[in-house]
C-alpha cells in the first residue's frame, strides 16, 4: 500500500493545537451552543430549567454533567420540527432516519451547518490519505440518509472529482471503479464485501484495482475485517463515524498514518462517556456509552446526546484532538443470551477466524422451550462447499465463539452466497423469540 501520509502543512491549524487550545474554544463554543439552545428551541429551556441549570452554570468544560441528557425519543415526540432553533425558511436543508423503529428523526442544517459539515467531511477524507484531485466512488445511499450527500459534498469540498453511485447494481459499481479509476470509495463495510464478491465473479484481481483508500461507516466493522479488506485489495481501510443527529459522518475519523482509533473533531462536537446503567460520566480510557453535544450547529443544536454506541476515549496521536474506539456494539442492540452480553462484532471476529466460511454472516435469536438460542447462519466459500468442509467449518466456529464469546451457538453454513446481501447497513440480528 503507499504511504497516504497527508502533509501537515494542509492540516487545519485546531487538528494539531495544544489541549489548551482546543478546549479554551470548545469552553467559547458550549457557551454559545448552550444559550442557543436555551433562548431558541423550547424542549430546551423546559429541560433546563426542570433540571435547575441555566446556560450561565457552564463554568468549565466539567459543568457539562449538570445539565439533562436528550434521547432519541426526545427528537420522535417533537416531529418535524419542533428541535429546530432556527425559522424554517433559513433552514437549507433536512434529513431523517429511516423510521424504522418510530417516526423518523428529523435534522435541518443552515447554511452555515452545511459548509461545517462539508469541512469535517473535507477533513476526515484527509486524514484517511484522499487527496485533491483524487476520484471518489461513493456508495452510501443518497437521499434522506445522511451517508452519500454528506460524503458528496465533503469530496467537493476538498477539491475531488465525485462519482455519486449510491448503493446496489453492483456490477455496475465494479465497471464505475475499473473505468474510472476511482482511487477512494466511500461504502458501508459490509457492502465492500459484496463488491468483493463481484470482484471476483467477474474474474478481476481486486489487488489490481485503482482502489487506495476505503473510508468505512455507518456500521460496527473489525480490524480482522479491515485487514482481509487491506490484503485483498492492497489499499487503507479506515473507519469514519457519524449520526445525523450530531451532524452526520464526519464527527470523528482515523488517521491513515496510524488506524489506532477515530479522532474526534472536538472544535465542533464535544464527547463525553457515560455508564451507561447510571448516566454518570467515567474517566478517559473507560469503556462506556458515548455522548455529544453539538458547539457549533446553528439549526439544530444538541446537548449532551445519548448515542448509545460503546466505545472509550483515548488521547490524540496523529492529532491533537481525543480518539474513540471503533464502536463495539451499542447499548440498545446488545444481545443478552442467557446471562452474558454479546455483540455482533464478537461473532463477526470468530467468523474471520475460520477457514473455508465467507464474512457474511446473520445471527437469529429464537426460543427453545422456555430458553433463548441463538442461531449464526453464514456461507461457505466456493473451496469449502462439500458437506464434510462445512461440517468442519461449523464446528471451527462454534468451538470459537463458545471458547471467546462463551455462549453456544448451532451454526448453519448455507451454499455460497446463501446469506442476503445488504446495499446499506446490514441487518445482523433477528430476533425471533416468543414474545409472549
Amino acid at each position: 500500500m503507499k504511504d497516504l501520509t497527508p502533509d501537515r502543512k494542509t492540516l487545519d491549524p485546531i487538528e494539531i493545537a495544544s489541549r489548551d487550545e482546543i478546549e479554551a474554544l470548545q469552553l467559547e463554543r458550549m457557551r454559545w451552543s448552550l444559550r442557543h439552545a436555551y433562548d431558541n428551541v423550547p424542549f430546551y429551556k423546559k429541560s433546563f430549567d426542570e433540571n435547575g441549570v441555566h446556560p450561565d452554570d457552564l463554568k468549565s468544560l466539567k459543568d457539562l454533567s449538570k445539565f439533562p441528557f436528550t434521547l432519541k425519543a426526545d427528537l420522535r415526540d417533537h416531529y418535524p420540527f419542533g428541535l429546530f432553533a432556527v425559522p424554517r425558511e433559513k433552514v437549507r436543508r433536512i434529513h431523517a432516519s429511516s423510521g424504522t423503529t418510530g417516526k423518523p428523526t428529523v435534522v435541518g442544517y443552515t447554511d452555515n451547518d452545511l459548509d461545517t459539515w462539508a469541512t469535517v467531511m473535507a477533513r476526515s477524507m484527509r486524514a484517511s490519505g484522499t487527496k485533491p484531485g483524487d476520484v471518489v466512488h461513493v456508495s452510501y445511499g443518497y437521499g434522506l440518509f445522511t451517508g452519500g450527500l454528506g460524503a458528496h459534498y465533503g469530496a467537493e469540498k476538498l477539491g475531488c472529482t465525485v462519482v455519486p453511485v449510491s448503493g446496489g447494481m453492483t456490477a455496475r459499481q465494479v465497471t464505475l471503479i475499473e473505468d474510472f479509476g476511482a482511487t477512494t470509495i466511500m461504502v458501508t463495510p459490509s457492502y465492500m464485501l459484496a463488491i468483493l464478491d463481484e470482484y471476483r465473479a467477474q474474474g478481476l484481481d481486486p489487488a489490481k484495482s485503482p482502489l487506495e483508500v476505503g473510508i468505512f461507516g455507518a456500521e460496527p466493522w473489525t480490524n480482522a475485517m479491515r485487514r482481509e479488506i487491506e490484503d485483498t485489495f492492497d489499499m487503507h481501510a479506515v473507519d469514519i463515524y457519524g449520526l445525523s443527529e450530531v451532524i452526520g459522518p464526519g464527527v470523528a475519523n482515523e488517521c491513515v498514518e496510524t488506524k489506532d482509533g477515530l479522532h474526534i473533531w472536538e472544535d465542533h462536537f464535544y464527547p463525553e462517556i457515560i455508564n451507561p446503567e447510571t448516566g454518570e460520566p467515567v474517566a478517559d480510557g473507560e469503556m462506556g456509552e458515548l455522548v455529544f453535544t453539538s458547539l457549533t450547529k446553528e439549526a439544530f443544536p444538541i446537548i449532551r446526546y445519548r448515542t448509545r454506541d460503546l466505545t472509550r476515549l483515548l488521547p490524540g496521536t496523529a492529532r491533537s484532538m481525543r480518539r474513540m474506539e471503533k464502536i463495539t456494539g451499542r447499548s440498545d442492540d446488545m444481545i443478552i443470551l442467557r446471562g452474558v452480553n454479546v455483540f455482533p462484532t464478537q461473532i463477526e471476529e470468530q467468523l474471520l477466524k475460520v477457514e473455508g466460511l465467507a464474512p457474511h454472516f446473520q445471527i437469529e435469536l429464537v426460543t427453545e422451550g422456555r430458553m433463548d438460542a441463538m442461531i449464526v447462519h453464514t456461507e461457505a466459500l466456493e473451496t469449502h462447499a462439500g458437506g464434510d468442509a462445512r461440517k468442519a467449518a461449523a464446528g471451527a466456529l462454534n468451538t470459537h465463539i463458545k471458547d471467546v464469546v462463551g455462549v453456544t451457538t448451532k451454526i448453519i453454513v448455507a451454499d455460497p452466497g446463501g446469506i442476503e446481501r445488504s446495499m446499506g447497513k446490514a441487518v445482523r440480528v433477528k430476533d425471533n423469540r416468543n414474545k409472549s
